[in-house]
C-alpha cells in the first residue's frame, strides 16, 4: 500500500518541482511569476473558449502518450509515435476527403483507416525487432522523417495536383460537432475526446483484465521468463508496437478528422507524437495516469499561448518547465529513494 502510495506520489512531486525551478528561472530572468501563472491559468480555465481548447489539445495528447506507454509496458520504447501520428492523420484525411458515403460508415472507415496506417508504420520496427533484434529506438527515428517525407510527397502529388493542402474532408467523416462548439464559445473542441477516453479504457482492460494481456506485461518484465512459461516473445514484441501503433495513427485522425479537416505538407514534425513520450512517462505508462498527465500537457501548452499577450512573459518558458518536469520525473529514483526514507522514519 505504501509503495503503492509512493509511485503515485512521485510524479507529482516532480511537477512541483518543475513548477517550483521554472518559478525560479522566470524571476531570475526578471519576469513576474505570479502574473504569468495567473495569465497561464486565464489562457487554459479563463473561459469556456479556452477551456475547449484545452480538452481538444488534449485528445491527441492521450492517444500518444497511450502509444508510447502500451510499447514501454512491454519492453519497447516507441520513439516513432511522431511518424506513426502523421501517417494515421494522412490515411484519415484521404479517406475523408476520396469517398462519398454514409456517416455511419465513412467515419469509422476513416478512424479505422488512421489506426490501420500506424499500426502498419509500427509493424516494421516491431518485426525488425522480433526476428532481426534491431533495436527499435534507432528504426523507429528513421521511421518518422519517412514519414514526414512520404506523406508531404503524397499529399503533393497523389491526393492533390502539386498543392500543399488537401480538400477538406466531406461532413460525413468529421469529429467535429456544433453543439460542442456551441457551448465552448466555438472552439475546435470535437468528439474526439470520447474516442480518447474509450482508448484509456480499452488499453487498461487489454493490460490487466486479459490473458494477451498478461502475456504482454510478462514480455516485458523479462522476456527470457516469459520464453521459459511457453509464450511467443517475438509474437508479443510486435503485436505491442502494432497496437501501440493503432493508437498512433488514432491520435493522427484526431486532428486530421477533428480539429483542421485536412493534411498539409509539412516543414517540420508537429510535436505531438514526442510529447506523448512525456505524457507517458509522467503518466507512469498506466491508462489513468496517460489521462491526467495529458490534461496537464494540454493545460499547460493552451494556457501557454496567453502568458505573452497578458503578462509579458514568453511562451517557451513553459516548454522549460515542461522539460523539468520530465527531467525531475527522469530523476524519479531519487524521489522514491527520499520517500522510502521519510517513510521509514514515519514507521519508527
Amino acid at each position: 500500500m505504501l509503495k503503492r502510495f509512493n509511485s503515485i506520489l512521485t510524479p507529482i512531486i516532480a511537477v512541483l518541482l518543475g513548477i517550483i525551478v521554472g518559478t525560479i528561472i522566470m524571476v531570475v530572468s526578471g519576469y513576474d511569476a505570479l502574473a504569468a501563472f495567473t495569465a497561464l491559468w486565464n489562457g487554459a480555465f479563463g473561459d469556456s473558449y479556452y477551456f475547449g481548447e484545452v480538452i481538444r489539445q488534449v485528445t491527441p495528447y492521450i492517444l500518444a502518450g497511450l502509444a508510447v506507454a502500451f510499447a514501454f509496458r512491454v519492453g519497447l520504447f516507441n520513439i516513432g509515435v511522431e511518424g506513426q501520428f502523421l501517417v494515421g492523420w494522412l490515411a484519415a484525411v484521404w479517406v475523408g476527403v476520396a469517398f462519398d458515403l454514409p456517416k455511419i460508415i465513412h467515419l469509422p472507415l476513416a478512424i479505422l483507416a488512421s489506426m490501420a496506417a500506424g499500426a502498419l508504420w509500427a509493424f516494421i520496427p516491431g518485426l525488425l525487432k522480433a526476428r532481426f533484434r534491431v533495436h527499435e529506438v534507432i528504426v523507429t527515428i528513421m521511421m518518422n522523417y519517412v514519414a514526414l517525407h512520404v506523406s508531404n510527397y503524397i499529399i503533393k502529388n497523389i491526393i492533390t495536383d502539386n498543392k500543399d493542402k488537401t480538400d477538406m474532408i466531406k461532413e460525413t467523416a468529421t469529429l467535429r460537432s456544433d453543439w460542442l462548439q456551441s457551448i465552448t464559445d466555438y472552439s475546435r473542441l470535437h468528439w474526439g475526446i470520447v474516442i480518447a477516453i474509450i482508448g484509456c479504457i480499452v488499453m487498461w482492460f487489454l493490460l490487466e483484465r486479459t490473458t494477451r494481456g498478461f502475456e504482454l506485461r510478462a514480455v516485458g518484465f523479462n522476456q527470457h521468463a516469459a520464453h521459459y512459461a511457453g509464450m511467443n516473445v517475438n509474437k508479443n514484441i510486435i503485436l505491442s508496437m502494432v497496437i501501440a501503433g493503432a493508437f498512433a495513427g488514432l491520435a493522427g485522425a484526431m486532428e486530421g478528422l477533428g480539429t483542421f479537416g485536412y493534411a498539409t505538407v509539412k516543414g517540420g514534425f508537429t510535436g505531438v507524437g514526442f510529447d506523448g513520450i512525456a505524457v507517458a512517462l509522467l503518466g507512469a505508462n498506466t491508462s489513468l495516469g496517460v489521462f491526467f498527465s495529458a490534461l496537464l500537457f494540454g493545460a499547460l501548452k493552451v494556457g501557454a499561448l496567453n502568458m505573452p499577450l497578458e503578462a509579458g512573459v514568453p511562451n517557451e518558458l513553459v516548454d522549460i518547465i515542461i522539460a523539468l518536469i520530465v527531467f525531475f520525473v527522469a530523476s524519479s529514483y531519487i524521489i522514491r529513494v527520499f520517500l522510502d526514507r521519510f517513510s521509514k522514519k514515519e514507521v519508527k
